[in-house]
């Protein structure tokens, strides 16, 4: 297997397969980081909001692994934005992680009753004490996007949202080449139930073909615009799975198809609080 490509942003070198975390907790959170660190997988993405960092550095400490060898993502959630308080929640998100600095901190989610230049501010503030190597947010629709790159005074590397087959993120992907921003794709799988992303035929035909699954012809199809990918899981087989996309290639026929399936209503992640969308 060929080593996991990395996109480098703004001095930024993230492996572009990482390990999602949301909703596992305790000893199943601590299994799944313990086997995608066996398998060599190099990035691991929590939150504060997830409630599982604790685990998540418990698991990267008892692993083999130097810690300068993994890329560490964590968020600070909607309601610890201000200035002040979100370097408060990055020191708590340390505390819990065992760790002297994250590598990459994001806004969570964008919240309207926070202004966005004392959030930006602080989260540069957070990066200039040491706090994390590298700063970027989440859930930010274009127009939150160009006022982030106006205030912030630190270079922004990502932009983390939903990405997936069944949901046209044209625009905000086009919005981050623009503005210099990678994009890393949460859900990256889509819904993984039946009349998901993995059951669609064209994806099915494509892993038939290349004697692949279809979860490994997705994340190549990511790959291959230049994502990084952040799929969950804590089944140790799919884990090592997902990270095995690089030995084989889609081609544009193939990746045409793929990008063709956006419906209506793909959207995964769509909570009261969200922004407007694009």
């Amino acid at each position: 297997m060929g080593s996991v490509p990395r996109v480098s942003v703004h001095g930024a070198s993230i492996p572009a397969i990482g390990l999602g975390t949301w909703q596992l907790s305790g000893a199943a959170c601590e299994a799944a980081v313990a086997s995608a660190l066996a398998s060599g997988y190099r990035h691991l993405d929590t939150a504060s909001m997830y409630g599982n960092e604790a685990e998540v550095g418990r698991a990267l400490k008892a692993s083999k692994v130097r810690r300068d060898d993994v890329w560490v993502t964590t968020k600070d959630w909607a309601d610890d934005l201000a200035p002040g308080t979100l370097e408060r929640s990055a020191e708590r998100s340390l505390r819990a992680l065992q760790l002297d600095a994250v590598d990459l901190l994001l806004i969570h989610w964008p919240n309207p009753a926070i202004p966005l230049d004392g959030s930006i501010a602080a989260l540069c503030n957070a990066k200039r004490r040491g706090l994390t190597r590298h700063i970027g947010v989440s859930n930010f629709p274009i127009a939150l996007m160009r006022q982030a790159a106006k205030l912030t005074t630190e270079p922004i590397v990502t932009n983390q949202v939903e990405v997936h087959p069944h949901l046209d993120q044209g625009k905000v992907l086009a919005e981050a080449k623009a503005l210099g921003w990678s994009v890393t794709a949460y859900t990256p799988l889509g819904r993984g139930s039946v009349g998901g992303v993995l059951a669609e035929p064209a994806i099915t035909a494509i892993a038939g073909r290349k004697m692949r699954t279809p979860a490994q012809v997705v994340l190549r199809w990511h790959l291959q615009q230049g994502r990084i990918a952040v799929p969950r899981s804590a089944d140790p087989g799919r884990i090592a799975e997902n990270l095995r996309v690089t030995d084989f290639e889609l081609d544009q026929a193939e990746m045409a198809q793929i990008s063709g399936l956006p419906r209506p209503g793909g959207r995964i992640v769509a909570p009261a609080f969200a922004p407007k969308w694009d």
